[in-house]
C-alpha cells in the first residue's frame, strides 16, 4: 500500500511517526511522512535510513516570543481544558490551512492515511477524499472507559468514571470542538458532535502507541482501539550523539540524574536561567551529580563543572542507561524512554497529560508523587531525588518494568495491526460493490 503519515507537535509527537514510517516502509509499503514541528527544523534535515519520504511543513510554528506565550499560559491557566484550548490556538491554529492543504494532497496520493490524533485535518482530508483514515494516541489517558479515568486510580468506582468521563467530554468539546468544526465547514462537512469519538479516535483502527508494561488495554475501549506499545527506534541524528564530554563525565564519578523538560525549558533566557537555578539547586541539595539539558546554558552563565554538565541534547536511549533516574517532565516519549532504560523518575508536569503520566509511574512504583511546575521548588526535588537514591525497591521495579518494556516491540505491532486492518481494503470494498451493481442490473 502507498500511505501517508501526518503528525504535528514537539519531539515527542514525531518521533512516533518517525518509528512507525520506518516500520511501515520496511514492511514493504511506499511510505510518505508530513511533520509539523512546533518548536524546531531539525527534521527538514533528516534523511530517513530506510527511505521513507520525510515532507516539513510550516516547521518551526513557534518563534522565541510566542514559545515564551505558551510557559505563560502553563502558568497563569489552572483549567486544563482552557490550557490546551489556548496552547492549540498559538501552536496549531496558525498553521492549520497549511496543514489541511498538506493532508489533502497526502490524500490524493495515498490509499491510507494515519494521523496524530489532533490532526483533525487530516481526518477532514480523508473524508473529503474516501479514504480509509486510523489514528495514533499517544496517550492512554484520552479514551474514556468505566473502569479508568487519569483524575482517578485504577479501578476506581465505575459510575464514579463515567460521571467524570461525561463531564471530560463536555469541556473538551467546549474548548476544542468550535475550531474544529470552523475548518470543516470549510471543507464542506458536517460538524462534528464528538472531539474524542468523532475526531480522536478512528473507526478502522486507532493504535494507542504505549507500552502494555504501562497502560491496560480496558474492556470497554472500542474493538477499533488497539493496544501497540511504544512507537521508539533506535537514537536518529536530530538528537545528537553522546558527546565525548558525556562519556568523560560519567566516567569520572557515580552515575548522575539526568535532568531534562524538554520542549517545556523555556526559550526565555531570563527564565531559562530560572529554570536551570532550579534544577541544579536541586541537584545540589541532594548531594547528587547531575547532566542537565539546557539548549542556552551559557547564555544563562551556568557552566559545567566535575558536578554538573550542562548540554544542550542527548539522545536518550544512550544517556538514560548510564543514569541513575531521570527527572523530566512526563512527555509520553520521555516517560517511556526512562522506564525502557529500567531507570527511576522525578516528574514535573507542566499540564495534565503530563500529571497523568506522572501518576502512572507512581502506581507502577518507579517514581514519588510528581511536583507540578507551578510548585516546584529545589527543595521538593531534591526531596524526592534523595526518595529515588534511598529506596532500593523503586530501582528494583524500574528495572523490571524495563525489561519487560526490552521484550515488547512496539512498531512490529503496530505494522501488524495496520495490515490486519488495511491490507486488501480495496479488493474487499470491489468483491461487496460488484454484487450491490449486479444485483441493480437485475432490477433494471
Amino acid at each position: 500500500m502507498k500511505i501517508g503519515l501526518q503528525t504535528w507537535g514537539s519531539h515527542g509527537d514525531i518521533r512516533p511517526f518517525l518509528a512507525l514510517a520506518e516500520g511501515l516502509n520496511s514492511a514493504g509499503h511506499d511510505v510518505i511522512l508530513v511533520v509539523t514541528c512546533v518548536d524546531s527544523d531539525a527534521y527538514a534535515r533528516h534523511v530517513s535510513p530506510s527511505g521513507v519520504e520525510i515532507r516539513v511543513v510550516a516547521s518551526p510554528v513557534l518563534g522565541p516570543e510566542d514559545a515564551g506565550k505558551i510557559g505563560a499560559t502553563v502558568f497563569d491557566t489552572r483549567d486544563p481544558m482552557r490550557q490546551m484550548a489556548k496552547i492549540l490556538r498559538l501552536a496549531f491554529t496558525p498553521v492549520e490551512d497549511r496543514m489541511f492543504a498538506a493532508a489533502q494532497q497526502l490524500c490524493d496520493e495515498c490509499d491510507i492515511v494515519i494521523g496524530h490524533f489532533f490532526m483533525h485535518p487530516l481526518r477532514a482530508a480523508a473524508e473529503r477524499a474516501g479514504r480509509p483514515y486510523a489514528s495514533v494516541m499517544l496517550s492512554h489517558g484520552g479514551i474514556p472507559s468505566a473502569c479508568d479515568h487519569p483524575m482517578r486510580v485504577r479501578g476506581s468506582a465505575k459510575l464514579a468514571n463515567r460521571l467524570l468521563w461525561w463531564i471530560t467530554r463536555l469541556a473538551i468539546n467546549r474548548a476544542l470542538m468550535a475550531d474544529t468544526n470552523r475548518l470543516r465547514a470549510r471543507a464542506g462537512l458536517p460538524p462534528v458532535r464528538d472531539m474524542i469519538d468523532d475526531v480522536w479516535l478512528s473507526p478502522s483502527l486507532t493504535l494507542v502507541a504505549v507500552s502494555p508494561t504501562i497502560a491496560v488495554r480496558q474492556p470497554d475501549w472500542p474493538a477499533a482501539v488497539q493496544l501497540s506499545g511504544f512507537l521508539d527506534m533506535p537514537n536518529i541524528d536530530v538528537e545528537g550523539t553522546v558527546a565525548p564530554e558525556l562519556g568523560d563525565f560519567l566516567a569520572a564519578g557515580e552515575a548522575p540524574v539526568y535532568m531534562t523538560l524538554g520542549s517545556w525549558m523555556p526559550a526565555d533566557i531570563d527564565w531559562q536561567r530560572q529554570t536551570l537555578q532550579l534544577l541544579t539547586d536541586a541537584a545540589r541539595q541532594a548531594g547528587c551529580r547531575a547532566i542537565i539539558q539546557s539548549a542556552d546554558a551559557a547564555a544563562c552563565r551556568f557552566t559545567s563543572s566535575d558536578r554538573f554538565l550542562y548540554v544542550p541534547a542527548a539522545p536518550h536511549q544512550g544517556i538514560f542507561p548510564h543514569c541513575c533516574a531521570v527527572l523530566h517532565h512526563g512527555g509520553a516519549g520521555t516517560t517511556q524512554s526512562a522506564t525502557l532504560a529500567g531507570k527511576p523518575s522525578v516528574v514535573v508536569p507542566h499540564i495534565s497529560e503530563q500529571e497523568h503520566w506522572g501518576r502512572e509511574l507512581q502506581r507502577l512504583g518507579v517514581a514519588g508523587k510528581p511536583v507540578h511546575r507551578r510548585k516546584a521548588t529545589a527543595e521538593a526535588l531534591a526531596r524526592l531525588i534523595r526518595q529515588v537514591r534511598d529506596t532500593p525497591a523503586m530501582t528494583r521495579a524500574a528495572v523490571a518494568a524495563g525489561a519487560a518494556m526490552r521484550r515488547e516491540n512496539g512498531v512490529a505491532t503496530a505494522v501488524e495491526l495496520v495490515d490486519r486492518v488495511f491490507t486488501g481494503m480495496e479488493t474487499r470494498e470491489e468483491a461487496r460493490v460488484e454484487p450491490q451493481e449486479e444485483a441493480r442490473t437485475a432490477a433494471r
